[in-house]
């Protein structure tokens, strides 16, 4: 199947937006997108909501800080037996979904970077499967909700996986 590419704008804006000012899902000077239809190749399950005091993705940290705002991951209560042991982990790579990303950018132009750059050579949450990582610090176990700092996501983002950073049972014979 062949996708058609669309919304470019080559060289800078005349206008009066910049980057700084452009909405999260406009396009920038220099970006270009795909018309895609919606997706419907694979199917998630949410497990339970982000809660951080960011509200808009320009409020986020680039990347989380380790030494940021306690956060609260928030699992749905039939998951909480699955929390069971995470105490162990100082550190606890959370996987969500970045539910108000665009899904259709080939490249993009990073702010305060010059040039325009690949979607598959970035960090940026635009992607064309808007899957979030990262590693945080646990700082307590609250029932089913892990406190937790290092986040870089908005409020209410949708959870979808958690995985200790790394885990003693991994360790294999001769790998030491």
């Amino acid at each position: 199947m062949s996708q058609s590419m669309s919304q470019t704008r080559p060289g800078p804006t005349s206008g009066t937006q910049t980057a700084s000012t452009q909405a999260d899902d406009e396009i920038r000077p220099g970006e270009s997108a795909l018309d895609l239809p919606p997706a419907q190749d694979a199917e998630l399950r949410f497990i339970g909501r982000i809660r951080t005091p960011f509200a808009t993705r320009s409020d986020c940290p680039r990347q989380g800080d380790i030494d940021g705002p306690e956060c609260r991951i928030e699992l749905d209560p039939e998951w909480a037996p699955a929390l069971e042991g995470i105490e162990r982990a100082e550190r606890i790579q959370v996987l969500y979904w970045l539910d108000r990303a665009r899904r259709d950018l080939l490249t993009q132009s990073p702010r305060g970077a010059e040039g325009t750059r690949g979607t598959f050579a970035l960090r940026s949450p635009v992607r064309p499967n808007p899957i979030g990582i990262s590693s945080v610090r646990l700082v307590r176990r609250e029932g089913p909700v892990l406190v937790v700092q290092g986040l870089d996501c908005v409020d209410g983002t949708p959870l979808l996986d958690l995985k200790p950073d790394r885990c003693a049972h991994a360790k294999r014979p001769g790998n030491d």
